[in-house]
């Protein structure tokens, strides 16, 4: 591909990567140096640059070379830094990429394809949680992505309020969640069984989306040429998320105007008995709040609202394949530096040091099985990565996800009155599909 038409891959980006999971300035590293490109953790920015300095003083003492580690703020900001750098063929070594922005920077050809060769510097794909490997390329000969961080999602549920209830064990599938949050929702007391949060730049989409995958559907077509936001599967994914708040009553009617930060809060203030959607950058939060010590991690449901079990060609589904990758720029003078770098940031001591630092799960295999032996509280995540799975590999991913999440937006005034219309649900649908058919046939092109 001509770096120009990169270039104009990546500028159709920009408009859509802030609302992708935020992922990975400068001038070129000169001799001597490696240049990466990070985000730069603004809610721990103490821990950030106490991080950098060890992380350079490491790579000092591995390779004798200077570590040059350049900020970015925004998805934004990343995509155009990497359209620039991919116009001039210079700029950082090594980008920081967001898994669901993984298919977006592989579509510019502007990073390294792994060899087996590369990978055994890097110590081998078996270095890795398998399942951290799905948003790496668009298959396994095919791949830029190096997992660097996971954050798989899960439901944080508190334990006293299980225990007082005679609940033993968190819900497996959606409608044992309906059951079990309506027999600890008492509205006259102000707790619910669950809280939730509709109005969530990325909440939404997630739900529909992992009910979807557990009928056997899929928001694209395995060739990623056809969208399908308006099966069967969708439509019943999203009356079912829907008829969480409306049907079942299950969260707090003031939940329809909430975010995942304002479901935390409610559950952290012991209102509710179960939070979806979470995960360990909960911990800061709850570990400081009225529930510390009374929480526990399960997964979410993988059997579908309606359903006793999935069907043969459904997916547990009970994360998509979350966190971070890291890539090689292709035009980089430095790719034995590079592969250096990424072989001491994924190993079993520094990934560990991460989860220290900022609460990023390891993709490491032996770092991951350590922190869940040293602390029970983790090792549910280890089962939900397992049970985790990808999103589709396309550029139109942004396009997709939007759709269904405007789908959600379209729907709120009638969900603030406690109801939907089926037939409008149907719809926004179609209206969502034809724009993501769109976005993949340009994707495909």
């Amino acid at each position: 591909m001509h770096w120009l038409r990169k270039a104009g891959a990546i500028l159709a980006a920009v408009t859509t990567a802030s609302v992708l999971a935020a992922c990975g300035g400068g001038a070129a590293s000169g001799p001597g140096s490696l240049t990466v490109f990070l985000s730069g953790q603004p809610n721990y920015p103490t821990e950030f640059a106490a991080w950098s300095k060890d992380l350079q003083a490491a790579f000092k003492a591995k390779t004798g070379a200077d570590l040059v580690i350049e900020t970015y703020s925004s998805a934004a900001e990343e995509t155009t830094k990497i359209q620039s750098s991919i116009v001039s063929g210079t700029g950082p070594d090594i980008y920081n990429l967001g898994t669901t922005f993984t298919p977006v920077a592989y579509g510019t050809g502007g990073f390294l394809e792994l060899a087996d060769a590369d990978w055994a510097k890097i110590g081998g794909r078996e270095r890795f949680i398998p399942e951290t490997l799905g948003m790496s390329g668009p298959d396994a000969a095919k791949q830029i992505g190096i997992p660097a961080a996971m954050r798989p999602f899960a439901i944080a549920y508190n334990t006293e309020l299980f225990a007082k209830a005679g609940i033993t064990a968190p819900p497996t599938t959606w409608d044992e969640y309906v059951a079990t949050a309506a027999k600890l929702t008492d509205p006259a007391a102000g707790v619910y069984g669950t809280v939730m949060s509709y109005t969530d730049g990325f909440d939404p989409w997630k739900f529909i989306w992992a009910m979807t995958e557990q009928q056997g559907g899929s928001f694209v077509s395995a060739d990623l040429k056809t969208a399908q936001l308006g099966s069967p599967e969708v439509e019943k994914a999203v009356t079912g998320y829907f008829d969480l708040l409306t049907k079942n009553k299950i969260a707090d009617p003031a939940s329809v105007g909430w975010k995942n930060s304002d479901a935390l809060a409610a559950f952290s203030s012991g209102k509710a008995a179960m939070f979806p959607m979470s995960g360990p950058g909960a911990l800061p939060t709850l570990d400081k709040s009225a529930v510390a010590g009374k929480y526990a991690f399960a997964p979410l449901p993988t059997v579908a609202p309606g359903q006793a079990q999935r069907p043969a060609n459904g997916k547990p589904a009970a994360s998509i394949v979350s966190g971070d990758n890291i890539a090689i720029a292709s035009y980089t003078k430095n790719k034995d530096l590079a592969l250096a770098f990424v072989d001491m940031f994924t190993s079993k001591d520094q990934q560990l040091t991460n989860f220290k630092a900022f609460g990023n799960l390891p993709v490491n295999a032996e770092a991951m099985k350590q922190l869940a032996a040293d602390n029970a509280k983790f090792a549910p995540f280890l089962q939900i990565e397992a049970q985790s799975s990808p999103t589709a590999f396309t550029g139109a991913w942004a396009e997709i996800q939007t759709g269904v999440q405007n789908v959600v937006v379209q729907s709120l005034p009638g969900l603030a009155a406690g109801r939907y219309d089926p037939a409008a649900v149907r719809d926004l649908l179609g209206k969502a599909n034809a724009t993501a058919q769109s976005a993949l046939t340009r994707a495909t092109r």
